[in-house]
């Protein structure tokens, strides 16, 4: 679950929308117009806060590399070095990404490339260093595993956690938001459980 209680700034509303409007439409398919009706303000009214499109592109998609690196950071040093209790944390963290920012998700996986190579360079870096704390800790629970084979079911974890845009909403034969979330740390802790066997 989100722990954030205050309400959204009107830049990450814009950016809320925009992820949305993005993976529902994709990039080219949605303008500044659209974008600015989605918060009640006009679409001219978007440049106060973004110079455009490619802008929100590049703060949304570096944006969720970043905190998703800057929140596992956070949850090694909160389980005081436990790999168990690490890794349960950062199992809990990501799944909380794969269930409430969905769209982005679906922009990562779509929009990647329109970004400057700077902005993509950014993104890959940040991403890399967010798997290297997951292996790190698998490592440190599975200590035979070799390297190669803790950071394949680091990334086979994110896939299967990462799928969850392909699943539809809610209430059309899947289970809620609370049920999914026991069955993706059920599947999750599972996966990576079955590299002691």
């Amino acid at each position: 679950m989100s722990t954030r209680t205050d309400a959204l700034t009107r830049r990450e509303q814009i950016l809320k929308e925009a992820a949305r409007l993005f993976a529902e439409r994709g990039f080219h398919g949605v303008g500044v117009d659209e974008i600015g009706a989605a918060v009640g303000i006009s679409g001219p009214g978007l440049y106060r806060h973004f110079a455009g499109k490619d802008a929100m592109l590049a703060e949304l998609l570096v944006g969720i590399s970043g905190r998703l690196l800057d929140g596992g950071r956070r949850r090694v040093a909160e389980a005081d070095g436990v790999p168990q209790d690490v890794l349960a944390s950062l199992i809990d963290g990501h799944i909380d990404f794969a269930l409430d920012d969905r769209p982005l998700i679906t922009l990562h996986d779509r929009e990647l490339d329109r970004l400057r190579d700077s902005d993509r360079k950014l993104v890959r870096q940040l991403q890399r260093q967010y798997v290297e704390l997951w292996v790190d800790v698998v490592r440190r629970l599975h200590p035979d595993v070799p390297e190669g084979q803790a950071r394949a079911a680091v990334h086979a974890v994110f896939g299967l956690l990462n799928s969850t845009p392909h699943l539809g909403s809610y209430g059309n034969g899947l289970p809620g938001r609370a049920a999914m979330e026991a069955l993706l740390r059920k599947l999750a802790h599972g996966a990576f459980a079955s590299l002691s066997g």
